[in-house]
């Protein structure tokens, strides 16, 4: 049961299918479109279609670690990048939105909000933490950057899920109960990697401690 499971996960169709599943949202919001389901305020609601799926799939790509040592399917860690890509996708369709739909590329509009609206300041900031993890994503850049730089730099997904999260709510008025779940689900996720991190630094001053206790007097001091 194991391999079958195991063999699955491992099939290049595996992958196209995720691509394909990746791709609904998009194909959902152009079908609004044609069926003029954002004619009330279609930059808005454009703009909180693309935003609500950018934060989805950071959760996505957040939850990827978790749920691969949980269940011990290692496996999962071949989707992480294409799901990490497909939310920076979504994050340019949302701020493509504001810019043209909304802003028309009116600098000195776009100017006033970031020094007015700071949930402005928060979605920009998150935009741009998710820039450099985009382009850094190949194969190539985890060589010339090393593996444990590369994933220092890769840890602002982090940062980029907080800014994502306060973006969303700073911008809702009335009804918070949708950044609240998105909050509630990025703050689990990242309390889980606080507990496995302290957990193996407790393992390994465990581990250091033992090994010193098993050298020899005579070693310990040559």
């Amino acid at each position: 049961m194991a391999s079958a499971s195991n063999s699955i996960l491992l099939s290049k169709w595996t992958k196209v299918l995720l691509f394909l599943l990746c791709l609904v949202p998009l194909a959902t919001i152009i079908g609004n479109i044609f069926n003029h389901a954002y004619d009330a305020n279609p930059p808005q609601l454009l703009e909180h279609a693309t935003g609500d799926w950018t934060i989805r799939f950071l959760v996505f790509t957040l939850a990827v670690t978790p749920l691969r040592k949980t269940l011990h399917v290692p496996q999962l860690v071949r989707f992480r990048r294409m799901i990490g890509l497909f939310a920076f996708f979504y994050v340019c369709l949302h701020f493509t939105t504001y810019l043209w739909l909304d802003k028309f590329f009116t600098w000195s509009a776009i100017w006033d909000d970031l020094h007015k609206r700071p949930y402005i300041i928060a979605g920009f900031t998150g935009f741009v933490l998710l820039l450099p993890l985009a382009v850094t994503s190949t194969a190539g850049w985890i060589r010339r950057l090393g593996g444990k730089n590369w994933q220092r730099l890769h840890r602002a997904v982090y940062f980029a899920a907080i800014a994502g999260v306060i973006h969303y709510y700073w911008l809702v008025k009335s009804d918070v109960r949708k950044p609240l779940l998105y909050a509630a689900l990025v703050g689990i996720l990242l309390l889980w990697r606080l507990a496995a991190w302290l957990t193996s630094k407790g393992k390994g001053a465990t581990a250091s401690g033992g090994v010193r206790r098993e050298i020899p007097p005579t070693a310990e001091t040559a």
